[in-house]
């Protein structure tokens, strides 16, 4: 114990940094913000035709932290210029893009498919030179690829649709693998997991994206292909032509129901073959969290765990956790030396109004060499708050919680959002309800906690998102920043995080908050701690889609749900 302590004490920074030293110089980046509301007046409905883009220069946010000069958001014509944003995903991925399948072109172009919107998220591949666009109206089932300096796509895909009632497709996240070959895709609604293979060249540029149709793997119990994957070709908004194939064939892991172990994929598929301890009862798929030896921790919302191995084609299943072994509605998750961290949380259905969830799971990555027997190896509960509801798999607590979203009222919790400090000493996870961040020692699992709604993030003085709330509804509590998907900027000195909207498109019993945008979590105690910096307020008054009596009665649309983090290239390309 004497040594441990000794090699902990020697690694301590300075005051603000992670438990290592903060690379030289001040790395430039940018932050990427992903407004989920719609781009154009007159949609019919929440989140399904078009989306704002808002990206950052991290020079220009540090500014704004030191003396108040709100951030400009850069436009996307590839000058990068500060007050040309933000960007409207319409623009990005043109409507006059043709649509082809494995056969040829359709005959369609963008502009006469249904549900192009929701930007629900972009993350940056391991380069930091491209940035992936998850785009998720329910139906819609679209994913892409950005150039992250340039901001103009580079090429755009809609998953296969899927038998069953009710949506078919749709694209929740993607994920990179771990030397950005591949996107790993969500089908969320198609209960897919699905691979896009990338190709570049010696420069580092995708010169090809080939969906991959054989690599798939079905999820969901008793699944059928009605309707074939398509890939979108043109000239994209800087008059530069897309890339992408699609290859291929969907084989015996979509269509066969069990796991290596004989066990159900999803519950109900044959008689007698659910998992023991809750099995997995709805599969549709959360988020497809990719570990550096390039397994994929697959969460589902009703609950459960399936771990397969990405770079086989087909990829293959190498663990599977019932829903009472890893609860639901999990999408938070990163990896810290070799163990994997994930959260469970609410649902984002209905059934997500009365529950309260926030668990964080540890389980050892190389563990998953070859198929392993059912909740083999056990995760690790790393903590679980005594509050959770007896939902999504969690055997004990109240049936319901019935305490609603409202600041400073509700008793409800929804675990989200997981980051990492620069060198993994510390774990950060967000509550979106109680505007909280919990944050765990990675060595001794130690818990402290920190709020987003004061000055210092110990309940001393009034956080930055108050000034910065929504005023046109005198019912709408203020200073509300229900915090979503967050990540950390290379300086190690801050997080990056979504801060959700007054109208939000997704998760309406968890994701209303009052000061939309991107905060700045600036880290403290080592990383120990933190407190809200600053918002980098985002708007959307185009959007004139009605929200729900008494939810709010103003005009502003904007919902951002996630953040991102890009470094900047150092060879100017």
């Amino acid at each position: 114990m004497a040594a441990l302590l000794f090699s902990w004490q020697v690694l301590q920074p300075p005051i603000g940094a992670d438990a290592q030293s903060v690379p030289p110089g001040s790395p430039e980046y940018e932050i990427w913000g992903s407004d989920q509301s719609n781009s154009v007046s007159g949609a019919p409905s929440r989140g399904v035709s078009g989306s704002f883009l808002w990206v950052w220069d991290s020079g220009d946010m540090q500014r704004q932290l030191q003396t108040g000069q709100a951030a400009q958001p850069i436009g996307c014509d590839g000058q990068n210029v500060a007050g040309e944003g933000p960007c409207d995903l319409h623009d990005v991925f043109p409507n006059t893009l043709a649509e082809y399948d494995a056969n040829g072109s359709t005959g369609k172009t963008l502009k006469d498919l249904p549900k192009f919107g929701r930007l629900h998220g972009m993350l940056p591949d391991p380069q930091n030179r491209y940035m992936n666009a998850n785009i998720f109206a329910p139906g819609g089932g679209y994913v892409g690829i950005i150039d992250g300096e340039t901001k103009e796509a580079v090429a755009l895909f809609r998953v296969a649709e899927t038998n069953g009632s009710g949506v078919k497709r749709s694209v929740h996240m993607s994920f990179w693998n771990s030397d950005g070959s591949a996107l790993l895709v969500a089908n969320l609604h198609g209960k897919i997991l699905e691979r896009i293979d990338v190709v570049r060249n010696w420069r580092g540029k995708i010169i090809r994206a080939t969906f991959n149709e054989s690599a798939a793997l079905g999820v969901g119990k008793n699944l059928q292909i009605t309707d074939q994957p398509k890939v979108y070709l043109g000239k994209n908004g800087h008059g530069n032509r897309m890339v992408g194939t699609i290859k291929g064939k969907y084989g015996d892991a979509i269509a066969g129901n069990l796991t290596p172990n004989g066990i159900c994929k999803e519950n109900n598929c044959e008689p007698g073959k659910d998992g023991s301890q809750g099995g997995r009862p709805n599969n549709v798929i959360i988020c497809p969290i990719v570990s550096e030896n390039d397994n994929v921790y697959i969460t589902f919302g009703g609950g459960g765990l399936l771990v397969a191995d990405s770079r086989k084609t087909p990829m293959q299943i190498t663990g599977e956790y019932d829903n009472q072994v890893v609860n639901g509605a999990g999408c938070g998750g990163v990896q810290v030396r070799d163990q994997m961290w994930l959260d469970a949380g609410v649902s984002a259905s209905g059934a997500g109004a009365t529950q309260s969830a926030f668990t964080i799971y540890r389980l050892d990555d190389r563990a998953f060499s070859q198929p392993n027997s059912p909740n083999t190896p056990a995760p690790q509960v790393v903590f679980k708050d005594a509050t959770n509801t007896k939902t999504i798999g969690n055997l004990t607590g109240a049936a319901s919680n019935e305490t609603g979203q409202r600041p400073g009222e509700t008793t409800r919790r929804d675990s989200h959002g997981m980051a990492r400090t620069l060198a993994g000493r510390y774990v950060h996870t967000v509550d979106r309800i109680q505007n909280t961040v919990e944050v765990f020692d990675t060595f001794t699992l130690a818990r402290t906690t920190y709020d987003l709604t004061s000055e210092n993030g110990q309940g001393q003085g009034v956080g930055p998102c108050a000034a910065q709330s929504v005023s046109d509804d005198p019912k709408l509590a203020k200073n509300d920043p229900a915090p979503d998907l967050l990540e950390t900027t290379p300086d190690g000195k801050f997080l990056a995080v979504a801060l959700r909207g007054p109208v939000p498109v997704s998760v309406g019993h968890s994701g209303q908050g009052s000061c939309p945008g991107v905060g700045i979590i600036e880290l403290t105690e080592r990383g120990a701690l933190g407190r809200l910096a600053g918002v980098l307020r985002t708007t959307n008054t185009v959007d004139n889609v009605k929200s729900k009596p008494g939810e709010y009665a103003g005009a502003e649309r904007s919902d951002v749900h996630g953040a991102a983090i890009r470094r900047k290239s150092s060879s100017g390309r």
